[in-house]
């Protein structure tokens, strides 16, 4: 059984465990072209599955795509955040580079309950947030699992390859649902190498290390259907899980006290970094001789996340590591950090709403045609 999984909350332990275990490739430092890459740099990526391969064809200038997508169950967190901010850089980075952006309602609706029309309100305000971030409209299609019949189309000629063993084995024991959203996300990854979008090409998908059940799944469908779709696997770059403000493995939309979301008022989001756990000593004196442990605090997660640059980061953690910094201060000075960003979001995010309805509308008529 998979020690890890997309629908818990529990996160991931070890992630070197992970690595080794699901034959994940380590994210070490050999990737030059990717220095510019902030959470590359700061460590927050981890693995991945042939980014080589990909970064080989972008690089040359073949035409490639970026793909991922969120479960409209809410508003932007920070693995929102992380997760976009990835697909855009790479939307940025490689002029051919198309972005493939998915709303997953289907699984919201049979995960969390949530119906089809809540999803549709939530979804343009996800879309608001990608343009909001950077994310080019004129090389992007975002769309709605629900409306495309290309995805739901594939879904099934993927179900005729898996078995309830196989499904068992990838992701534990589930309901049938679960398992049928599995494969819709599996024709959600192989949709931009369907005839309507040009054919067969390298995919990057970047996601949360709790999502690679479901590369494993795409990438031996792809095994599959080599002769018949001559689908490419997908590839995968794989970021860590956002800590939960209580200091738990994974931020978590069930837990709102626990998250930091792009929504967030001033005086909410005040509230939650004061109230935040840290890996400060139990007094000042003890923070003083044996000074604090920020691999432990998600208030430090915070620089990695929303610091301009990386100086200020190594600034917090030496302090921190020699007792210089205690850690009211230094919630204070994380929450302007944090609050700049997200006023300066929310400002750019209510310019972007009808943009992201006409780019979300447009996005569900491209993607009803058959995939084959």
């Amino acid at each position: 059984m998979s020690t890890v999984s997309p629908w818990g909350d529990f996160g991931v332990k070890d992630y070197s465990r992970l690595i080794h275990e699901f034959g994940i490739t380590p994210l070490n430092e050999s990737f030059e072209e990717l220095k510019d890459n902030k959470y590359y740099r700061r460590g927050m990526l981890v693995g991945h599955r042939d980014l080589d391969k990909f970064l080989s064809e972008a690089k040359a200038g073949k035409n490639v795509a970026i793909l991922s997508g969120i479960k409209p169950s809410g508003i932007f967190h920070i693995g929102s955040m992380i997760t976009a901010e990835q697909m855009i850089y790479f939307q940025k980075k490689y002029s051919k580079t198309f972005l493939f952006y998915s709303i997953a309602d289907l699984e919201a609706y049979v995960d969390n309950g949530q119906s089809l029309d809540k999803s549709d309100e939530i979804a343009v305000y996800n879309v608001a947030d990608m343009l909001a971030l950077g994310m080019d409209p004129d090389r992007a299609i975002t769309y709605k699992q629900s409306s495309a019949l290309a995805v739901s189309d594939l879904a099934f000629i993927f179900s005729d390859d898996v078995t309830f063993n196989m499904l068992v084995d990838i992701y534990g024991e589930r309901k049938i649902s679960l398992y049928f959203a599995a494969l819709i996300q599996a024709g959600d990854i192989f949709l931009p190498q369907t005839k309507p979008f040009n054919g067969p090409k390298p995919v990057l998908v970047p996601v949360g290390a709790d999502q690679d059940p479901h590369l494993r799944l795409a990438r031996d469908l792809a095994t599959k259907h080599r002769d018949d779709l001559h689908l490419i696997p997908p590839s995968a770059i794989y970021h860590k899980l956002v800590r939960s403000l209580t200091g738990e493995e994974k931020m978590s939309k069930r837990s709102p006290q626990s998250m930091i979301t792009l929504s967030d008022k001033k005086e909410d989001l005040k509230q939650k970094i004061m109230n935040a756990f840290t890996g400060g000593r139990a007094t000042i004196k003890e923070q003083k001789e044996l000074g604090g442990e920020p691999e432990k605090c998600p208030v430090f997660d915070l620089y990695i996340y929303f610091a301009k640059d990386d100086k200020q980061i190594k600034e917090v953690y030496d302090e921190c590591k020699k007792g210089m910094r205690l850690c009211g201060e230094c919630k204070n000075e994380a929450y302007e950090l944090v609050n700049n960003f997200i006023e300066e979001h929310q400002a750019k995010r209510s310019s972007a709403i009808n943009e992201a309805k006409a780019l979300l509308n447009n996005g569900n008529l491209l993607v009803l045609k058959r995939p084959v």
